[in-house]
């Protein structure tokens, strides 16, 4: 939209609490001694939603962006009664991010990681010369090659060799996206390894993960679908996390919520989520401790490699730092729970026996969290739940299309020097 006004915030250091501009790509407080999150304050504390034909910068009131950027959609949330009929609760509403136009829900690449791509890359400036660094497991890597080719931003995504399956699309992708691998047997963190080398060239700069606001708050439009679809905020909110950092955002949502003064005084619950048996965070909140505990590299990996939910894998997410995802859980009163495999496979199954549509796995265990919480008497039957199905429709969309899949232009050992990263990286752009 070409009289787009940028949206008004400053920054905040959530350890210190102090007051700063943000003077372009800041992810984080400078003078803060100890690790934490910023967090954005912005200009209208009550947020004016937009017409839908915004797509997701309906809600740009509260999204840290300079610009708008062309096909972008919003998640869309519904009051379930099939899945609620089935679990016998009154007041379960469903925000689904996907595709399923049944619903009006037309994520094409299937993941709310588009909500994240759409913010951070309208958070950038629109002559930023320097080249988007991305790490990825799958999804996300999927949603900002999309945004970038649509829009003409220059993207270099990371991604395990093993995952770049999940690299398809509609169409060929503009030339301004490539895609390095970390070899066969690597896994997410060795592709964040690889990104990281990456970044030590010149012309690079780094996406941030949950230290971006703009990642944070692009996810939180999924709660800001929620509360502004059922009236009020709601009592729980469910998701499956691998890094936490949608949680994180759900509970600033939450904050900013309060604030507006027109849906609620209350604070949601965070039931979040992993996938046995990679479980580093709930093993970590069930010791009540803030920092992670010990992971043996080798088992790491080969719990990662059996989860259903890949994109669960993160072994190292911002969980104890000032703002992350323990004080979240400690401000809700939230708690993790965990799914295996089986569980999510038999949830996603009775999701799209009762909605009528496809989920991926992630979003299979927090339904299967949903429906064990449920079980044990955890959940209020009258409550009002979110449910945050983090991706689905992908066998609705894929169905009678040819698809175009991203190759990698360089895969890279999974101990690669960085001399020989950096000198040919920079040679593809």
């Amino acid at each position: 939209m070409e009289n787009f006004t940028p949206t008004s915030y400053t920054l905040e250091c959530v350890a210190t609490g102090r007051e700063f501009e943000d003077t372009g790509w800041v992810l984080s407080d400078p003078q803060c001694k100890t690790p934490s999150l910023v967090r954005a304050r912005y200009a209208k504390r009550q947020i004016d939603v937009k017409p839908a034909e915004w797509g997701l910068y309906r809600f740009a009131d509260w999204m840290p962006v300079r610009r708008m950027l062309k096909g972008s959609s919003a998640p869309v949330t519904y009051k379930s009664r099939g899945l609620a009929e089935r679990l016998g609760l009154e007041n379960l509403w469903i925000t689904f991010n996907g595709y399923y136009p049944a619903i009006g829900a037309t994520m094409t690449t299937c993941s709310f990681k588009e909500t994240e791509a759409y913010s951070v890359c309208g958070r950038a400036a629109a002559d930023e010369q320097r080249v988007l660094v991305v790490a990825s497991a799958g999804n996300t890597a999927r949603a900002f090659a999309k945004v970038c080719s649509d829009n003409g931003i220059r993207l270099l995504l990371s991604v395990p060799y093993d995952n770049i399956g999940a690299l398809w699309f509609e169409e060929p992708l503009n030339p301004c996206v490539k895609l390095i691998c970390c070899a066969a047997g690597g896994d997410y963190f060795d592709a964040i390894y690889l990104s990281d080398l990456a970044l030590k060239g010149p012309g690079f700069y780094a996406e941030g993960g949950a230290k971006n606001i703009a990642r944070r708050d692009g996810m939180a439009c999924t709660v800001l679908s929620a509360v502004t679809a059922i009236g009020r905020i709601p009592d729980y909110y469910f998701q499956a996390v691998g890094s936490g950092t949608g949680a994180i955002a759900a509970w600033e949502a939450n904050q900013r919520l309060v604030a507006d003064g027109r849906f609620g005084q209350n604070t949601m619950k965070l039931m979040v989520s992993q996938n046995a048996p990679f479980v580093p965070m709930y093993d970590a909140w069930q010791a009540d401790s803030r920092a992670m505990l010990p992971y043996d590299e080798d088992k790491a990996r080969r719990d990662a490699e059996i989860i259903d939910a890949k994109v669960l894998s993160n072994r190292h997410p911002p969980y104890g730092l000032a703002g992350g995802l323990y004080d979240a859980l400690k401000a809700t009163g939230g708690d993790i729970f965990v799914a295996t495999n089986a569980m999510a496979r038999k949830a996603r199954k009775l999701f799209r026996e009762t909605e009528g549509v496809d989920i991926y796995s992630a979003a299979g265990v927090a339904t299967a969290s949903l429906i064990n919480a449920v079980a044990a008497g955890r959940v209020e039957r009258d409550a009002t739940i979110m449910l945050n199905i983090t991706g689905g429709g992908e066998e609705h969309f894929k169905e009678g299309k040819e698809l175009w899949y991203l190759k990698p232009s360089l895969v890279f050992p999974l101990d690669p020097d960085a001399d020989d990263v950096v000198s040919k990286v920079e040679a593809l752009f």
